[in-house]
């Protein structure tokens, strides 16, 4: 019960980082090198299908790349 929990937090996070992403214009590729990802590898996170984990130094990175507070991915919309 708690890996399907974990899986759905994964998903709803990369769903916040796309929503952020494309609110400040940047493309997933853009994003990708800003941060030193592979565009498969955003996508991947981003995918409302796929449940990809995020390290912390990624997910601050990315925060940094989009100008949004680390806090603000957390923030979960049903």
């Amino acid at each position: 019960m708690k890996t399907e929990q974990r899986k759905t937090q994964f998903r709803k996070l990369g769903r916040m980082i796309a929503y952020y992403r494309k609110l400040r214009g940047i493309t997933q590729e853009d994003l990708a090198s800003n941060v030193n990802l592979s565009r498969t590898h955003v996508s991947n996170i981003e995918a409302p299908n796929m449940s990809v984990a995020v390290s912390l130094e990624k997910l601050f990175d990315i925060a940094d790349a989009l100008n949004v507070p680390v806090y603000k991915f957390f923030e979960f919309r049903d």
